[in-house]
């Protein structure tokens, strides 16, 4: 979960990852779900499944006490009783390419060509200065623990000649030269990239592939943005439909008791920014991308205003355009699980957890 949706993109005052659980349990089954209530823990024991992967945590705000007085102190005591773990990724998970935006995309059958907004920017570049006989192995080290990666190319590194001075002390063991003498030595300047999660990691794997006694390294913060992960998406349909049309696709698609929407119901739908629950803050780079409409949810009152005579503005419902998530979740780690070889049945909670209820 964590290398799809790293919970350092979370937004900061979120509650991602893993909530109430031992990580050492040997797991005997998973069961996903968008919300933790009673219901899901007791679907989760019945199932027999002792890990429950969340979208919207169930420790959000902090407890005070946990007496069974309130449904989520009663869930989480269930929890920790029959020994079912809780993993929960938000806005990580609202976040990361292929998350909860692309999975409402997939629903509506937008194709999406992009992020809605990329603002992350979670790269580091790792400097250090190696002798020419070394580099590939350092170099091939650091792309094998996580770096040299852009895009889609990997092992991605810039090197540079150059010499190097050094004088050892009397207690050094210099891999090249002698100690206490000024040496004067080719060197190449390794450069690469990571992403500021793994830059521990890289850093270990490039020190363990050093021949150096002492290793010299340099770790700088880079303000390129990331295209693995952003803010809601952008996406065509594959023909051009009518507003009215395609809120019937919405409200079709995603179950929707209402929509909340405003536009001109004649107006043609071809281009769509889309973002997964609350996301009426995105309107302005809706705007700017060119999209015919915007749908999200939880959209306040003037935001409508501010949308009219520029998009179409459509507010789908929280659950309803997160929901379309749990499947990816679900499908994301049956195909991991089975790569490793293990076999932990993986399911998706049976229950709606929706305690919004449509008049009509």
């Amino acid at each position: 979960m964590e290398a799809w949706a790293p919970p350092d993109i979370a937004w900061e005052r979120d509650n991602v990852g893993l909530q109430t659980g031992d990580p050492g349990t040997r797991l005997r089954g998973i069961l996903v779900a968008l919300d933790v209530t009673e219901g899901i823990a007791r679907e989760a024991i019945r199932r027999g499944a002792n890990l429950i992967v969340s979208h919207h945590p169930l420790l959000f705000r902090p407890l005070r006490t946990v007496t069974n007085g309130t449904p989520r102190e009663r869930c989480l005591a269930a929890l920790i009783r029959k020994g079912v773990a809780l993993y929960s990724a938000h806005t990580n998970l609202d976040f990361t390419r292929d998350g909860t935006s692309f999975a409402l995309a997939d629903a509506l059958g937008v194709t999406v060509e992009g992020f809605l907004k990329s603002p992350f920017t979670l790269e580091d570049k790792i400097v250090t200065f190696v002798p020419p006989s070394h580099a590939d192995r350092v170099a091939s080290a650091m792309a094998e623990a996580g770096g040299g990666r852009i895009g889609e190319y990997e092992n991605c590194s810039f090197r540079t000649a150059g010499r190097g001075t050094f004088r050892g002390t009397g207690t050094s063991h210099p891999a090249i030269g002698r100690k206490g003498v000024l040496e004067e030595v080719e060197e190449v300047r390794l450069e690469m990239a990571a992403p500021r999660r793994t830059v521990g990691k890289v850093v270990r794997a490039m020190i363990g592939a050093h021949p150096y006694e002492e290793v010299a390294y340099d770790v700088y913060p880079l303000e390129n943005t990331s295209a693995e992960y952003g803010m809601g998406t952008i996406g065509s349909l594959r023909r051009s439909v009518t507003l009215r049309q395609f809120l019937a696709t919405v409200r079709s698609a995603l179950g929707a008791p209402a929509l909340r929407w405003t536009g001109d119901p004649r107006s043609s739908v071809q281009k769509v920014a889309l973002c997964g629950g609350s996301g009426s803050d995105l309107l302005p780079d809706a705007v700017r991308s060119g999209a015919d409409v915007f749908v999200t949810a939880d959209v306040r009152y003037h935001t409508y205003q501010e949308a009219e005579g520029t998009i179409a503005l459509v507010d789908a419902g929280h659950y309803e355009t997160e929901i379309p998530v749990v499947a990816s979740v679900v499908a994301r780690l049956r195909r991991e699980i089975q790569s490793r070889g293990e076999r932990i049945p993986v399911r998706a909670a049976s229950q709606s957890t929706n305690p919004v209820r449509g008049h009509m």
